[in-house]
C-alpha cells in the first residue's frame, strides 16, 4: 500500500534520491550502470609524452616523440600545458557480447585521436554536469579482441580554464590528476530505466503540484522504486514497463510547439586564449559527429566562421566531415559573421564586415548563405543591427541575453524588432532562457510559462547543449529529449533546422508585436570602460583600415586613367579585417577574457598597425609618386596633407620646426602666421586651411603660401587672472575660465552671448568611485556606484602655451599614492572646441575614474552615437526602464541639446556614457580584478573634448567635428619644390577624389575595391541625424555603370529591406540615379539609411 498522497514531498525525496550519485548509490539504481570494469596492465598500458612549456603541438609531431610510463593518479601541469598520452587497451574475453567503453578521466578538457590521425570525440573530466569520459571500443566485444591503440591529448585546462576566476587568476600553475583509465562494460537496459526515471522524476517535481499529470509521475517513479531490486537484473523489465506506459501518453494536438537544437556555444577567447579555442572547436565538434552516428534525427548548429576557419587548417579531415553532415541536415552552420561579436562598441563598418567575412565564408565552404542571426551570449543590441542583418542576406534573429536583466523584464518573446531605419527582423528569445539547456523537463515546462507572447504564436526555440567552454550535448541529453519528444504533460518537442522554427511562425502567427529601438542590456554595463587600451586600439584599427582601403582603392583604380596603378591588396585587407573582428568577440573587446586573452590581442593590433602604416605608405606612393614623397622624415623639404573626410577642414598642426622655417622665410607675414611650441622641442603650429574632403593640400603650394594661413581676426590667448585664482582661456568663438584646480568654472560663447556653466557648477570634474559590483567583475558597474565617490581636484595648473594659434593649460589631478593624471586642456584660434589631453598612471583596487560637466541645457533626453546613426536615451529617471539606463554606449560623442543650442562631448577611444538631467558624464578607466587581475594597470592616453554648437544635434555638425577628432589630417612629407609634380598635379592628382554635396546630414564612410571584382570599387554611405537626404556623389575615378547593393555586394532588391514604414516609398521608385556625364550619382536616402554602391569601371 502507498501512501504518496499524504506525503508526496517525502516520496519525492524517495525517488529523487533513487537516481543520485549519492550516499545510496550502492543500493540505489547507480549499483547496476555497470556490468563489469577493468583497469591496469594487461588491459590498459598507459605512455605520456609532455609537451615543452604551453606548447599544443600537432598529432603529427607528438606521436614520433619518446613516451615514458604513465599510471592512474599521476599528476600533470601545469596549467595550459599539454600531454600526449597512447594507450593501448586489450578487451578481456569476459566482455564478449557486451557494448565496451574505454573511460579516461583527467578532470580536464582532452581529446582521442585513432592511430592514424584522426581526431574522434572530445572528453570532459570531473565530477560536474558537463562530464563525458567515455570512449566506445566495441559494440559488441568479442572473445577474440585484438589490443587497440589509440591517443589521447591531455589539455590542462577544464571546460572553463582554471578554478574559479572570480578568485583566482588563471594563468596560475595548478595540476590536473589523472583519476581513471579503465575498460567497462554498461548494463545498457539499466541506462535506459535511468534515462526513463529522469524524466519522470522531474516531472513529478516540476509540473504543478495539482494536475493528475504530476500525480501520476510520481506514483509512476514511486511503483519502479518498489519493483526494482539491485541485486536482481530481472526487474528491470518490470520497471521499465512501467515507464513506458507513463511515457505512452501523448501529448494534445494543441500543446505548445518546441523547435529543439543542439550547440555549444564556444566563447572564441575567454577564460582561455585563442589557440585554446582551436582545440574546444575540435574536441566539442568532434563529439557531435560522434553521436550523430547513433541518433540521426539529431540536429546541431554552429556559429562564427572564424572557429570553422581554425578547424579547415588545423583539422582537415574533421572539417570534411563536418561538410558531410551539413549536406545531410545535421551540422548546420548558422549566424552568418565572423565570431560572435559585442555589438555596443564596433563600429558601423566592422559589424558589415563581420556579416561580409562570415557570410562568404558559410556560402563559400557550406554553400549557402545564413538566413538567421545567431547571437545567444552578447551584452546588448545596437539599434542598427535590424538593417545591417537584413542588407547581409539574413531576416531572422536569435539570442537570450535580455533574461539576464537586473531591472526590468524585457516583455517580448517572439516579436518584430525594428531598427532605427524601420527595418525590421523577426526575433526570438528562447523562453528557456538560456542556450545551455541539459534536455530535462523543467526546462520543456519554463517554455511555455515563460512565454511572453504564447498569445500570438504557440512555439518557441530550445537551445540545449553545455556551452561557454564547449563541450555540447551529451548522450544522456538526447536521450532525454527522445523520451520527452510526444509526451503528455510536456510540450511536444521536435529536433529541427532554426529556419524551420522561423519560417513556422511566419506561417502561423498571429500578429506579432513590435519593439523599436535598441535592445539595451540591464547588466554588464561596465564593458563600456574594462581594458581600456584595448577599446583603444580597436577605435584606431577601425579608422586607419578605413583610410588604408579608400586610398589602396583610388590607387588600384587609377590604372583604369592611364597612371601606373597599385595592386589592390585584397588578400591583406581581409586577413586584417578578419584581426579587428576576431579581437571585436563578445568578451574580448568589452574587456572580460583573461589576462592571456589581452597578451594575444595586443600583438594582433600590433600586427595591424605594422602592416596597415605599410600599406597606407605604398598607396601614398603609387598616388603621389615616388620623387615626391619623402622617404625619411629628415629628408623632407614640404609637407602635404591629406583629408580622409568627406567635408572641407582645418585643423592647427604641429610640425617640423624647420620644415615650416625654410617655407615660409621671406614671405609675407601678414598672409600666414605660426607659433613655436612651448613644450615640443622644435616644433612649430600652423593653422592648414581649407583642406577638401577626400582631398590634398599642400603646405607649401604654388603661391609658397599654400595650407598655410590665418583668418584676419583668428587668435587664442591665455592669461591668468587679476585674482590669480584662475586661467582665462579665449578665441573668437568662447572665452573659457579655468579655476586653480583644473575645473571649467565658465564657458561663454561670445557670438550667442551665452554662459553654458550654471551658476555654482562645473565642468571637467574628475570623480573616483568605489566600484564593487554584486559579481561579475570586469562586467557590471552597478547603479549603487553613483552614491559613493570624491572629487579630485587638480594642482599645479600652469600656462604652456600661450597663442596666437594654440593655446593650451597643464593640470596635475592626484588620485591616491599610487595614481596620478596628467591633463592638458586646449583652445585653438579657430574653433570653439575645447581639448583635454590626458595622460594616467593607474594602479587601483575596484575604482572607477568618470569626469563630468554640468551645462544650462534643459532636455529630457540626450543624443549618443551608435553605429551608422545616434540614438536618444532620456536624461531623468522617471521609470524603472529609464533608471536602468544609468549608464549607456556611445561611439564618438554623445550631446545634449535644447531648442537652439547644445553642447557635445567627443571623445577617441571612450564608450561609457551617462546624462543626468543637465550634467554629462565619460567613463575614463576602472580597476576590476576578475578574471584579468591586470585589469587596465599602468599607463594609459586618451582625449576628450567639449564642442559647443547652436541649433539642436540635427542641425548641428557635430557628426563632422566627432570624425575630425577622432581622424587628424595625414601629413606627407615631401621633397620637391613647388614647381614640380605634386605642386603642379593640384588640379589632377590632388584634387578630392570624392566629395558628397547637397546633403550635410549624409557621411561616405568606407570606399573599397569590391570583393569578386577588381574592376570595381564600393562606396558605402550613410544619413547620420535622422532626416532624408538627396546627396550627390561625385567620383574622380572614372566608372561606366553603379548599383545599389547590399552588404554581401550583391544587387538588392529594395523591396526586400523590409522597412515596414517606407515600403510604399521604395516601390516609387530607386534611390539611386547614375548621371554618369558629370561621374556623379544622386542618392535618396531615408533616416539612418545605410547605402552601398557599386562603381564598374
Amino acid at each position: 500500500m502507498s501512501y504518496l498522497q499524504k506525503h508526496p514531498s517525502i516520496t519525492r525525496s524517495r525517488v529523487n534520491n533513487f537516481i543520485k550519485d549519492n550516499q545510496w548509490k550502492d543500493v540505489n539504481i547507480q549499483a547496476t550502470l555497470y556490468d563489469m570494469r577493468v583497469s591496469g596492465e594487461p588491459h590498459v598500458e598507459l605512455e605520456v609524452w609532455s609537451a615543452p612549456g604551453q606548447d599544443r603541438p600537432t598529432f603529427e609531431h607528438a606521436v614520433k616523440q619518446h613516451f615514458k610510463p604513465a599510471k592512474v593518479g599521476q599528476v600533470f601541469g601545469p596549467s595550459w600545458t599539454t600531454h600526449w598520452f597512447r594507450v593501448t587497451a586489450t578487451i578481456p574475453e569476459s566482455f564478449a557480447g557486451k557494448k565496451t567503453l574505454f573511460m579516461f578521466d583527467t578532470n580536464s578538457e582532452a581529446m582521442v585521436w585513432s592511430a592514424d590521425g584522426e581526431p574522434i570525440l572530445g572528453l570532459t573530466g570531473g565530477n560536474g554536469g558537463e562530464r563525458h569520459v567515455d570512449y566506445l571500443l566495441a559494440k559488441r566485444a568479442t572473445s577474440k579482441e585484438k589490443p587497440r591503440t589509440f591517443y589521447v591529448e591531455m589539455a590542462c585546462n577544464g571546460l572553463f580554464g582554471n578554478g574559479d576566476y572570480h578568485v583566482h587568476p588563471q594563468d596560475r600553475d595548478i595540476y590536473y590528476r589523472l583519476s581513471s583509465a579503465e575498460i567497462v562494460a554498461p548494463n545498457e537496459p539499466a541506462w535506459e530505466l535511468f534515462h526513463d526515471l529522469e524524466v519522470i522524476v522531474e516531472m513529478a517535481s516540476r509540473l504543478p503540484q495539482e494536475s493528475p499529470r504530476s500525480w501520476q509521475a510520481l506514483a509512476a517513479a514511486n511503483d519502479i522504486v518498489n519493483v526494482f531490486d539491485h541485486t536482481d537484473p530481472s526487474t528491470i523489465e518490470p520497471a521499465r514497463e512501467i515507464a513506458r506506459k507513463f511515457l505512452g501518453f501523448k501529448t494534445s494536438e494543441a500543446s505548445h510547439s518546441v523547435f529543439a537544437i543542439g550547440n555549444c556555444h564556444i566563447d572564441t577567447a575567454w577564460l582561455w586564449p585563442f589557440a585554446e579555442t582551436k582545440r574546444k572547436a575540435a574536441r566539442s565538434w568532434a563529439t557531435q559527429l560522434y553521436l550523430m552516428e547513433d541518433y540521426p534525427e539529431y540536429r546541431f548548429a554552429a556559429s562564427q566562421a572564424q572557429q570553422f576557419e581554425w578547424l579547415l587548417q588545423n583539422y582537415p579531415s574533421l572539417f570534411k566531415k563536418i561538410q558531410k553532415k551539413a549536406k545531410d541536415g545535421q551540422f548546420i552552420p548558422i549566424g552568418g559573421t565572423w565570431v560572435e561579436m559585442d555589438c555596443n562598441l564596433p563600429s558601423g563598418e566592422s559589424l558589415v564586415r563581420q556579416f561580409l567575412l562570415g557570410q562568404r565564408f558559410f556560402k563559400q565552404h557550406f554553400g549557402e548563405y545564413c538566413d538567421v542571426f545567431w547571437l545567444p551570449d552578447t551584452f546588448g543590441y545596437s539599434s542598427q543591427l535590424p538593417q545591417i542583418v537584413r542588407l547581409a542576406g539574413a531576416k531572422y534573429f536569435f539570442t537570450q541575453k535580455l533574461s539576464w536583466n537586473n531591472i526590468n523584464k524585457f516583455p517580448h518573446t517572439t516579436f518584430r524588432w525594428i531598427g532605427l531605419d524601420g527595418s525590421h527582423v523577426l526575433c526570438h528569445m528562447s523562453p528557456a532562457e538560456t542556450y545551455g539547456a541539459q534536455c530535462r523537463p523543467g526546462e520543456l515546462i519554463d517554455s511555455v510559462k515563460r512565454h511572453k507572447d504564447i498569445a500570438y504564436t504557440n512555439n518557441s526555440l530550445y537551445l540545449y547543449g553545455n556551452g561557454d567552454g564547449g563541450g555540447g550535448p551529451l548522450r544522456s541529453m538526447l536521450e532525454r529529449l527522445r523520451r520527452m519528444q510526444d509526451v503528455d504533460g510536456l510540450p511536444r518537442v521536435q529536433q529541427a533546422h532554426p529556419r524551420d522554427f522561423y519560417k513556422h511562425v511566419e506561417d502561423t502567427s498571429r500578429e506579432l508585436v513590435s519593439w523599436k529601438g535598441e535592445l539595451y542590456f540591464e547588466l554588464h554595463r561596465g564593458t563600456y570602460t574594462s581594458q581600456a587600451n584595448n577599446k583603444r586600439w580597436n577605435r584606431q584599427s577601425e579608422l586607419l583600415l578605413r583610410d588604408a582601403e579608400m586610398l589602396c582603392t583610388v590607387a588600384h583604380m587609377r590604372s583604369h586613367q592611364g597612371y601606373s596603378g597599385l595592386e589592390y591588396p585584397s588578400d591583406e585587407f581581409t586577413r586584417l579585417w578578419r584581426l579587428v573582428c576576431l579581437n571585436q568577440f563578445h568578451d574580448v573587446l568589452p574587456g572580460s577574457a583573461i589576462n592571456m586573452a589581452y597578451r594575444d590581442s595586443d600583438e594582433i593590433y600590433k600586427d595591424i598597425f605594422e602592416s596597415v602604416a605599410s600599406i597606407r605608405q605604398q598607396a601614398l606612393t603609387s598616388i603621389y609618386g615616388h620623387a615626391t614623397i619623402a622617404q625619411e622624415p629628415h629628408m623632407a623639404t614640404d609637407v602635404a596633407f591629406l583629408n580622409t573626410t568627406g567635408w572641407m577642414r582645418s585643423e592647427v598642426v604641429a610640425l617640423p620646426e624647420s620644415l615650416v622655417s625654410n617655407l615660409v622665410s621671406g614671405l609675407d607675414h601678414q598672409s600666414f602666421t605660426v607659433q613655436k611650441s612651448a613644450v615640443q622641442p622644435n616644433t612649430l603650429f600652423a593653422m592648414v586651411g581649407n583642406v577638401p574632403g577626400f582631398g590634398l593640400s599642400q603646405l607649401g603650394g604654388r603661391d609658397r603660401t599654400g595650407a598655410i594661413q590665418t583668418e584676419p581676426g583668428r587668435s587664442v590667448r591665455v592669461y591668468q587672472s587679476v585674482s590669480k585664482d584662475s586661467f582665462v582661456m579665449e578665441n573668437a568663438f568662447v572665452r573659457v575660465v579655468i579655476d586653480s584646480s583644473g575645473h571649467v568654472a565658465s564657458f561663454y560663447d561670445l557670438n550667442e552671448q551665452r554662459e553654458l556653466v550654471p551658476k555654482g557648477e562645473q565642468g571637467n570634474v574628475f570623480e573616483l568611485y568605489d566600484d564593487v559590483p554584486l559579481y561579475w567583475d570586469a562586467w557590471d558597474e552597478e547603479i549603487y556606484l553613483r552614491e559613493k565617490f570624491k572629487q579630485l581636484d587638480g594642482v599645479d595648473v600652469a600656462i604652456v602655451e600661450s597663442g596666437p594659434l594654440l593655446a593650451s593649460l597643464t593640470a596635475r589631478i592626484p588620485i591616491s599614492d599610487q595614481s596620478v593624471l596628467t591633463q592638458t586642456i586646449s583652445l585653438s584660434a579657430i574653433s570653439p572646441r575645447l581639448d583635454f589631453d590626458c595622460e594616467i598612471e593607474w594602479h587601483e583596487n575596484r575604482k572607477s575614474l568618470k569626469t563630468s560637466f554640468t551645462w544650462d541645457i534643459s532636455s529630457d533626453f540626450a543624443t549618443y552615437e551608435t553605429q551608422y546613426g545616434v540614438v536618444q536615451r532620456p536624461t531623468h529617471r522617471n521609470t524603472s526602464w529609464d533608471m536602468a539606463k544609468f549608464e549607456v554606449c556611445a561611439h564618438k560623442f554623445a550631446d545634449l541639446s535644447e531648442y537652439g543650442y547644445g553642447v557635445a562631448l567627443l571623445n577617441d577611444c571612450k564608450y561609457g556614457h551617462s546624462t543626468l538631467s543637465n550634467t554629462m558624464s565619460l567613463s575614463l578607466i576602472r580597476a576590476p580584478k576578475a578574471p584579468d587581475e591586470h585589469c587596465d594597470m599602468g599607463h594609459h592616453k586618451f582625449r576628450y573634448a567639449v564642442y559647443p554648437h547652436k541649433g539642436t544635434f540635427n542641425e548641428s555638425n557635430v557628426v563632422q567635428e566627432a570624425y575630425q577628432f577622432n581622424v587628424p589630417l595625414l601629413q606627407i612629407p615631401t621633397t620637391i619644390a613647388s614647381d614640380t609634380r605634386m605642386a603642379s598635379a593640384t588640379d589632377n592628382d590632388c584634387s578630392p577624389f570624392f566629395s558628397v554635396t547637397g546633403a550635410p546630414n549624409v557621411v561616405l564612410d568606407a570606399v573599397k575595391v569590391a570583393e569578386d571584382d577588381k574592376d570595381s570599387y564600393i562606396v558605402r554611405l550613410y544619413e547620420a541625424y535622422g532626416g532624408h537626404g538627396r546627396a550627390l556623389l561625385t567620383s574622380r575615378l572614372k566608372a561606366r555603370h553603379v548599383e545599389k547593393v547590399n552588404v554581401l555586394e550583391q544587387p538588392m532588391d529594395e523591396s526586400d529591406t523590409c522597412c515596414m514604414e517606407q515600403q510604399k516609398q521604395q516601390q516609387q521608385g530607386s534611390s539611386v540615379k547614375w548621371l554618369q556625364h558629370s561621374r556623379t550619382v544622386e542618392v535618396k536616402l531615408k533616416p539612418f539609411e545605410i547605402v552601398t554602391l557599386k562603381f564598374t569601371i
